[in-house]
């Protein structure tokens, strides 16, 4: 079986969409039989060495003037290199598929949300016009879409009109770090940021949707020996808008921004955390989620959108408004050895829902369903 991947963001994006790329492509790429060919505008970056040792993985990086125009290749150019290496199956990973990919060539791609149709105020106009764009082109084209989430697949029916029956659910998982750690340098992490001894945990891009404010107005709640430590990267106005909240509410020494935080660190510290918290207004499945219950840590998400998907009875519930509410569920997290013990040990059951080897199976069963049609 060969398997074509736009792989650009499997070798240059750090965050969500680099992480799921990653995760299929290395889960499938141990399955006997299998040659992957990864679609690359140029393999160097932060993960150049990831595939390193994948014996089924085949790089593929523009060549000749398509190196000048690297992101007209990933559109134009892709499809007929694909064709011409034998791919069967090519693989969109976020939301778009390239043009001239031979009719022979089955076509997948993965949505992962559609928060720009949802939101677009959230997304520069230009941006908002290409998203689209590329996502009704691929909706179109694809063989199969692949949501990440019932929400996604609902999405997609209710907001693209995508046929119900074209579109399979296939949750992702989280990066493998989360899932081989130890936590045996959990302290040497939480003395390294100088973080104080009972922290709550806020991890996602500081921006208005993943509404950390509701975060920052709960902590004025809790005792004065909690922390809230925010970690991610700042994006436009809200980074300050929150900060002007923290200095509103007398909390600057309570409250720790992280912008650049190793992410090797971060199992150490969600598992050094006393919970995390989650308050997105809308979310393709909420991965923080995730990786909280991968870390042994209580978690308390938003009510709306996949999080109780990802969270399922693991996950403590809120109204991403309700700051009242969250601050509850936390004191309690707080006060209540018994109940947290318990929130941890089903935090153990809900995350092998994600496992990776069982995403990987999933996968590979869409793919063998369009190689048997």
């Amino acid at each position: 079986m060969v398997i074509g991947y736009d792989a650009k963001r499997a070798y240059k994006n750090n965050s969500g969409l680099g992480n799921y790329s990653r995760m299929v492509i290395g889960g499938v790429a141990r399955e006997a039989g299998v040659r992957c060919i990864l679609y690359t505008p140029s393999v160097g970056g932060r993960h150049e060495h990831y595939f390193d040792g994948c014996v089924r993985v085949f790089p593929r990086e523009a060549k000749g003037l398509w190196r000048w125009a690297k992101g007209l290749w990933r559109t134009f150019g892709v499809g007929r290199e694909a064709g011409r290496e034998g791919v069967q199956i090519f693989h969109g990973l976020s939301h778009e598929l390239p043009y001239g990919l031979p009719r022979s060539v089955k076509r997948v791609v993965t949505m992962h949300d559609l928060i720009v149709v949802r939101y677009p105020e959230f997304f520069h106009p230009v941006d908002r016009l290409i998203h689209r764009w590329k996502m009704r082109h691929a909706c179109r084209e694809a063989d199969v879409v692949v949501a990440i989430s019932e929400q996604t697949k609902s999405d997609l029916v209710g907001l693209m009109h995508v046929p119900e029956e074209k579109i399979r659910v296939v949750y992702q998982s989280c990066d493998p770090i989360f899932w081989n750690a130890t936590f045996d340098d959990t302290a040497t992490v939480v003395a390294k940021y100088g973080l104080p001894r009972r922290y709550v945990l806020c991890v996602g891009t500081v921006e208005e949707r993943k509404n950390q404010m509701t975060a920052v107005r709960a902590l004025a709640e809790l005792p004065e020996d909690v922390g809230l430590v925010i970690v991610g990267r700042p994006r436009g106005r809200y980074p300050e808008e929150v900060r002007h909240l923290v200095a509103e509410l007398g909390l600057a020494g309570r409250v720790v921004f992280l912008q650049n935080a190793s992410f090797g660190d971060f199992p150490a510290l969600y598992h050094g955390a006393v919970a995390s918290v989650y308050m997105s207004v809308f979310e393709g499945f909420g991965i923080p989620v995730l990786e909280s219950l991968c870390c042994d840590t209580p978690v308390v998400t938003s009510d709306v959108s996949s999080m109780p998907e990802a969270g399922g009875d693991a996950a403590l519930y809120a109204d991403p408004t309700d700051h009242h509410c969250l601050a509850s569920h936390l004191l309690r997290l707080l006060d209540d050895d018994g109940f947290r013990r318990r929130q941890i040990e089903k935090g153990r059951i809900q995350r092998m829902k994600f496992a990776p080897d069982k995403v990987s199976d999933e996968m590979m069963a869409v793919y063998r369903s369009l190689l048997d049609d």
